[in-house]
């Protein structure tokens, strides 16, 4: 027995001094970061803004890889399968913390497959109408809407995707359903709005904003708690008198489970460093967005917020009436 456990220990030996270096050679080679959506939507841009300031940190590009499918799940499982070794990331916005109430048979666990890293920004969602809908602002809004219920069109960009989240809040808040209407993307469905095809649309604020700027379609409200500087006379939807119409479009970032501490240890430090960039700050205030302070930048952080979601989600979608698929 004492000429095994001699063998035993001399058989470990050699990898104890490789252990710390498995943090410190990190990273050696490019990294991919899967955006499960798009190129040129709201996730895609985040992902690259992100990718290049966190390159200066890490010392190697970060490539960003759109996967897109299933309502972002495709691209999910890719990194939920992905070998843990930190070179395989997620972006994903907040359908991370919807996905088990809309799927039945998810093939990864939203929670347990990943390592946070930490939540990167918030992006607030803006209601919009056609152009020549019949109302000044959201309590008139809200009027026509309960007045003519189903009777009314919302545009949105399929299940789980950020418009029928909010097109879901709002129905919820009003308790008023409306007829849904869906397209393949936000610019199809935008383009709808504009030429007056479909009534209510509720987008991020990256894509209605400079419409609304221009004066081409009517803004009533930002969903989120605070007004964004590209549009400072537009009320939140509290301010407007709808508290209940709350939803924004937050952004995290994940790795594979059981990813080595020292490995994510050194994403959370590129990713807090990225957000105090003082040119991604800029640029993420020019598309409507903020990005999150250091505290929120944290894996513990992420991980308490998308426990919240799923619960919270959960029960919007329940009480919407919408079978998981």
């Amino acid at each position: 027995m004492k000429f095994f456990k001699k063998i035993l220990l001399l058989l470990l030996l050699p990898l104890s001094p490789a252990l710390p270096a498995l943090g410190q050679d990190y990273p050696s080679r490019p990294i991919t970061l899967v955006v499960p959506f798009s190129a040129g939507g709201p996730g895609d841009v985040i992902a690259r803004l992100l990718g290049s300031s966190m390159s200066a940190t890490l010392k190697q590009p970060l490539v960003i890889e759109n996967v897109v499918g299933a309502g972002g799940t495709l691209g999910t499982n890719r990194v939920a399968k992905a070998a843990p070794d930190g070179y395989t990331l997620l972006l994903m916005h907040v359908g991370q913390a919807t996905a088990p109430a809309l799927y039945a048979k998810l093939p990864f666990d939203p929670v347990g497959d990943f390592a946070a890293i930490g939540m990167v920004t918030d992006v607030p969602m803006i209601l919009v109408t056609r152009p020549n809908f019949p109302a000044r602002d959201l309590k008139e809004l809200v009027a026509t809407v309960r007045a003519q219920g189903d009777k009314l069109t919302y545009g949105n960009v399929g299940l789980g995707s950020a418009s029928h989240l909010c097109g879901l809040m709002f129905m919820s808040a009003i308790e008023t359903k409306l007829t849904p209407i869906y397209y393949k993307g936000g610019g199809p469905a935008l383009n709808d709005v504009i030429a007056g095809h479909i009534d209510v649309y509720c987008d991020p604020a990256t894509g209605p904003t400079p419409y609304i700027q221009a004066g081409t379609i009517p803004g009533y409200a930002i969903t989120g708690k605070k007004r964004v500087s590209t549009l400072p006379n537009l009320p939140t939807s509290a301010e407007a008198g709808l508290p209940a119409f709350d939803v924004t479009t937050w952004y995290g970032m994940y790795a594979p489970r059981d990813t080595p501490k020292p490995i994510v240890d050194a994403l959370v430090d590129a990713l807090q460093k990225a957000l105090k960039d003082p040119a991604l700050i800029s640029r993420f205030a020019e598309l409507s967005m903020t990005a999150v302070e250091e505290e929120r930048a944290t894996p513990a952080a992420l991980e308490r917020l998308l426990k919240l979601e799923i619960e919270r989600w959960g029960r919007i979608i329940k009480d919407a009436g919408i079978t998981p698929q």
